[in-house]
């Protein structure tokens, strides 16, 4: 019984191709959207329907898992599909949770408000530590708090 359990097995491995099994290496990470357009799907191919289209550069996403030039995205609402990885990048965005934010001047949340950045706002981030990261819109930049951003977080 043994035996058969371990033989069954391993034919289940090995029918999972080697870069499926490594390919979710390093999830959950953010991206952002690099295109003005890109196609949410309801699955990994061109033939599944588009679910969703962001029609803006920049939206920030997680990438729950990846499957060959797919990325099984988040966006800030929770909608979860496929988007194809070359209407993706790696820059890091986050968009401003439900409350006005302070952009503060020192990067441990001291210091003189510099400015108040509103609920949906996406600004561009930089560094993180201390649960606080570099947050820049239009030019402006300044620290905000990490838990008021969508995408200032650990993924």
């Amino acid at each position: 019984m043994i035996k058969r359990i371990a033989f069954t097995l391993g034919l289940m491995l090995a029918a999972v191709p080697l870069g499926a099994q490594a390919a979710d290496d390093g999830v959950p990470y953010w991206v952002s959207t690099a295109k003005d357009t890109a196609n949410m799907r309801v699955g990994p191919g061109r033939e599944y329907r588009i679910n969703w289209t962001y029609m803006r550069r920049g939206v920030p996403l997680k990438v729950l898992r990846v499957m060959g030039s797919w990325r099984l995205v988040e966006d800030p609402e929770g909608a979860r599909g496929w988007i194809l990885s070359q209407f993706l990048t790696r820059a890091r965005t986050g968009i401003v949770k439900s409350s006005i934010t302070a952009l503060r001047e020192n990067k441990d949340g001291s210091g003189r408000i510099l400015w108040r950045v509103a609920p949906g706002v996406i600004g561009q981030i930089g560094e993180c530590a201390a649960s606080w990261c570099v947050f820049e819109v239009s030019g402006r930049k300044g620290y905000v708090r990490a838990a008021s951003v969508w995408g200032g977080e650990q993924p």
